[in-house]
């Protein structure tokens, strides 16, 4: 599988297959574009958010909710399909102009558009955020100790 995004920071660690992709993308549709009646969710995926389908925040909202996310590991997901990858940091920057950027369990979305100025970013919370960001929390801690412990030799 060959990988032509060119995201940074950090490291892509995984190019998903098609067959992956679908599941995530599936996945995500369930999640945030339950209510996608009248919204044009084939054309652009965000069209949930800008069109009110799905509680979000947009504009300099969005940028300053997204900086404060953690989480050990980042899907970024194409709108216009392609592979999705999974990332060791929070995107910054991204050579697409259509994606969407969440934690592996979804616990919320970033989606940034090429409307962007216009319409978006959009960023937006899983209706079981604070438990699904607590586990991310806890993933970061955990690959934080991890690391401490492997730079101290014990283990």
């Amino acid at each position: 599988m060959q990988n032509d995004y060119e995201i940074g920071p950090g490291t892509i660690l995984k190019v998903f297959s098609v067959e992956e992709t679908a599941e995530i993308e599936k996945s995500w549709m369930n999640i945030f574009c339950k209510n996608k009646q009248g919204f044009n969710t084939k054309a652009y995926k965000w069209q949930i958010f800008s069109g009110g389908g799905y509680p979000s925040v947009d504009g300099d909202a969005a940028r300053e909710e997204y900086k404060m996310q953690s989480a050990e590991k980042f899907v970024m997901l194409p709108n216009d399909g392609g592979n999705a990858v999974l990332t060791d940091c929070l995107p910054q920057a991204c050579c697409l102009s259509d994606y969407y950027v969440f934690p592996l369990n979804m616990a919320w979305v970033m989606a940034f558009t090429h409307e962007e100025g216009w319409l978006g970013p959009y960023f937006a919370k899983h209706k079981n955020y604070n438990a699904l960001n607590k586990d991310n929390l806890m993933q970061v801690k955990k690959a934080q100790q991890k690391a401490e412990a492997k730079k101290k030799g014990w283990i």
